[in-house]
């Protein structure tokens, strides 16, 4: 494929991925909002759906920092955004389509996470699956957790490993 078609398709899989997690982020969030918090919609076996309202991070970690993750998720999407725009030309571990997945995942899960903390009528993210043990979570985070998880085998099968020098050869 010549690298224009490249390219493009790496937009058009960011163009794709970003706004379908979004929206189905944001719609199955006002779906949940619509039942009091703390009511329980669906329960079967170690599956729950259950409304939640989490004003920390994952796992409910930092509680009253709200506006630091708030920061913090503004930080990430400059720093995935700025990688796609101008990066990806001298830190190509990420050329793959799975890199390039996995980082739209990412961009996608924080947008729709930050959503909820920009909007003044929640308070804080809105959390709503809980599967046995594992504390809720919603698209967005599910969204984040596969593309941590995508990303981190681009790099573990990356063909181009940090530190790995190609002058030496024995």
């Amino acid at each position: 494929m010549p690298r224009a078609d490249s390219r493009r398709l790496r937009w058009l899989v960011f163009g794709i991925i970003v706004p379908l997690v979004v929206v189905a982020d944001q719609i199955t969030k006002s779906w949940i909002r619509v039942y009091p918090i703390g009511s329980t919609i669906f329960q079967r076996g170690f599956f729950r759906i259950v409304h939640i309202e989490n004003p920390g991070a994952a796992f409910g970690l930092f509680q009253s920092h709200s506006s630091t993750l708030m920061v913090i998720d503004f930080l990430a999407l400059a720093i995935i955004l700025a990688y796609f725009l101008f990066l990806h030309r001298r830190f190509s571990l990420f050329h793959s389509a799975f890199g390039w997945v996995a980082l739209s995942l990412i961009f996608a899960g924080t947008c729709g996470n930050l959503v909820d903390r920009l909007n003044p009528s929640v308070s804080g993210i809105t959390d709503f699956v809980y599967v046995g043990p594992w504390p809720a979570f919603n698209v967005a985070d599910s969204s984040i957790s596969v593309g941590v998880v995508l990303l981190a085998l681009t790099v573990l099968f990356s063909q181009e490993r940090p530190g790995k020098t190609d002058s030496v050869h024995p």
